[in-house]
């Protein structure tokens, strides 16, 4: 959801990834006092309300109230003048800043569908995270795409309704704007399931959905209230497409810190009502233990009271901040159970100070996705952090998933939580509601979570985002463009290349004919922006691409070494 511009990437570049040690703390804070302090906004109030009668939360919780709490929630708020996407708002993403991208992402699903065997009933297109629609828009705009969608999902068999994509928004706004954006003029009509219209792009019926439960034979990925669109429909027979860009970048995570064994520990439990004596030691006592950094009030002198020694956070904390992290006294549920789904994490437990970032609702959809295309697992092999009820069996895997998101490679996010405002990385604990929150995505647990959850997929990647729209013919692309202005002066262009890198627009003569020169300028700067490896300067290198496909023998998909 964020990193989009030049000014993030360079400091995103030069960032060093922190490990101090995060102490516990003995904060002592009350409902009077918050109540008498004065907070940046009103969620943090909330939030931090919360806090006073449960106890410190998980970062998973505290990002969840601040994305899309109803009270305020940065995706579920509609602010006067306020914007989220674009330049005027806090972020712009690869297909605001080229309409090749989208383009691109079209001819992939094209290649694939021809792979697979032109399949002529039951295919869907789905996006999850569509923001305004724009990615989707592309998509569907491909000239070459429209024979396919035509035939085989604007006409939906008699027996069977097909939908070009199905989309879970509690956001009127943004459920609006992509109406706008994908159907013009073409009423939405409310339906047992939400909300319905049709695509000025050969006739494709798209359904949003205010509630996954809503939806005809469908199940939830994760049990949990999320902004993000959903799956339409679990029939073993369909052929689902599914495309998740800069998704799972917002999803909740936990983060969780390795301690050593205490040196002496202690014979006695501490109570309300006074130490007990144990009869033995607990046998984890000696031995190293994750705990989880946990969300607490910030302490304003004035009303907070703390020991001598304050924690100190692997985030960065700014003055203005209503929270911070905390260290865990004891182990919990969460720090129990989550590092123990991989041996990626188990091999750092012994390393004291070692900290992971886990997203087990990121596992979860990873494994939906997976499941979607090639069914279930067995149950004896099956190790994806879902309790959704098995897919039904699926005789022939079909489908692809093109997930495109930043993160590295093959490490362990750590310390990554941030925010994002007006284009410029801020504290996540400031401004709650109002400043977007995203965290490096672990494309590892990805590719864990999918081949648990299938033995009839195959997952290639992550590769670098610059690789993948090289191979798929970016370049060529921006030539085409460049000479379709010389021809019919960019009549074809979607004109978000009509802005200069400064984020203006391209000046037009009184004559109406545009500085050409400079259109072409902006075309390659853009690509340049999504393909560039240079520390700073683009997004070539921080992005990757990931693919699950059918099982096929490794035949390595397009964009990630296969050919067209």
């Amino acid at each position: 959801m964020a990193l989009r511009v030049c000014s993030i990437l360079s400091r995103l570049a030069q960032r060093s990834t922190p490990r101090p040690r995060i102490s516990p703390s003995n904060l002592r804070h009350s409902s009077t006092a918050n109540a008498a302090r004065q907070w940046s906004t009103p969620l943090a109030k909330t939030i931090a309300d919360a806090i006073a009668t449960t106890g410190p939360i998980s970062i998973a919780a505290y990002m969840r109230q601040c994305l899309t709490s109803p009270e305020g929630g940065y995706y579920t708020t509609n602010r006067e003048g306020q914007d989220q996407f674009g330049q005027k708002g806090d972020f712009v993403t690869s297909p605001e800043i080229s309409q090749i991208f989208g383009e691109l992402l079209g001819i992939w699903l094209e290649v694939e569908w021809q792979l697979q065997g032109r399949k002529k009933h039951g295919v869907e297109i789905i996006e999850v995270g569509p923001g305004r629609g724009t990615l989707i828009d592309d998509i569907l705009r491909v000239r070459a795409l429209r024979p396919f969608l035509e035939t085989h999902i604007a006409e939906p068999d008699k027996d069977s309704q097909q939908d070009g994509r199905g989309v879970e928004h509690r956001n009127p706004a943004l459920r609006n704007a992509q109406k706008k954006l994908l159907c013009g003029d073409a009423p939405l009509e409310e339906t047992t399931m939400g909300y319905q219209s049709i695509s000025k792009y050969a006739r494709l019926p798209i359904t949003w959905c205010e509630d996954i439960r809503f939806v005809p034979n469908g199940r939830p990925l994760c049990h949990s209230r999320w902004i993000r669109p959903l799956i339409i429909s679990t029939e073993a027979d369909k052929t689902p497409f599914i495309f998740a860009h800069e998704f799972f970048d917002a999803l909740p995570i936990h983060a969780f810190q390795s301690v050593p064994p205490s040196p002496s520990p202690s014979h006695t439990l501490a109570t309300p009502t006074g130490p007990i004596s144990l009869n033995r030691p607990s046998p984890e006592a000696s031995k190293p233990q994750w705990r989880e950094l946990l969300v607490t009030p910030t302490s304003p002198p004035s009303t907070f009271t703390s020991s001598a020694s304050s924690p100190t956070s692997a985030y960065p904390k700014e003055p203005k901040d209503d929270f911070q992290l905390t260290l865990a006294k004891a182990s919990n549920p969460s720090s129990l159970l989550l590092p123990s789904y991989s041996p990626r994490y188990k091999a750092l437990l012994p390393h004291a100070g070692s900290i992971i970032e886990i997203s087990p609702e990121s596992h979860g959809y990873a494994a939906e996705f997976a499941r979607r295309i090639g069914g279930s697992a067995s149950s004896k092999s099956s190790t994806a952090q879902t309790s959704t009820p098995p897919a039904p069996h699926k005789a022939n895997a079909s489908g692809a998933a093109l997930i495109l998101d930043y993160g590295p490679s093959n490490t362990i996010p750590t310390s990554t939580l941030r925010g994002i405002r007006s284009h410029q990385l801020v504290s996540p604990f400031s401004s709650p509601g109002f400043v977007d929150l995203s965290a490096d995505v672990d494309f590892t647990a990805l590719v864990e979570a999918a081949l648990g959850a299938s033995e009839n997929v195959e997952v290639h990647g992550p590769v670098e985002q610059g690789t993948f729209l090289e191979q798929m013919g970016i370049w060529d692309r921006a030539d085409q463009l460049q000479r379709m202005l010389d021809k019919k002066g960019g009549e074809s262009m979607r004109g978000r290349e009509n802005f200069k890198k400064d984020g203006t627009m391209v000046e037009v003569d009184a004559s109406g004919k545009s500085e050409e020169q400079e259109r072409k300028k902006a075309i390659r700067e853009a690509v340049e922006r999504l393909v560039s490896r240079l520390p700073g300067r683009g997004m070539g290198t921080l992005y990757k691409a990931l693919a699950i496909v059918p099982e096929r023998g490794g035949r390595r998909p397009v964009g990630f070494g296969g050919d067209f």
